[in-house]
């Protein structure tokens, strides 16, 4: 497991420690969650959970049925 060491200004390192004591987690494990997920390739499961969350959302046929028509391709 790699090790980092940070610097931080006196009221950055405050609220870092009041959001970890809040997520009741220690310093390092809510940096660690932090890095974790601005690195992830997926969707948050918070945002996963919106989906289909809007009835009156228009569907993708509605969406796409205002732009053009593509344009074929070239043979190869």
């Amino acid at each position: 497991m790699g090790q980092v060491t940070i610097y931080l200004e006196e009221d950055t390192e405050q609220k870092m420690v009041d959001a970890a004591k809040s997520s009741h987690l220690s310093k390092s494990k809510w940096i660690a969650k932090l890095i974790h997920e601005k690195v992830a390739n997926e969707w948050p499961q918070s945002v996963v959970e919106l989906a289909g969350s809007w009835d009156d959302f228009p569907s993708i046929e509605d969406i796409r049925s205002h732009e053009g028509k593509d344009a074929s391709r070239e043979g190869l």
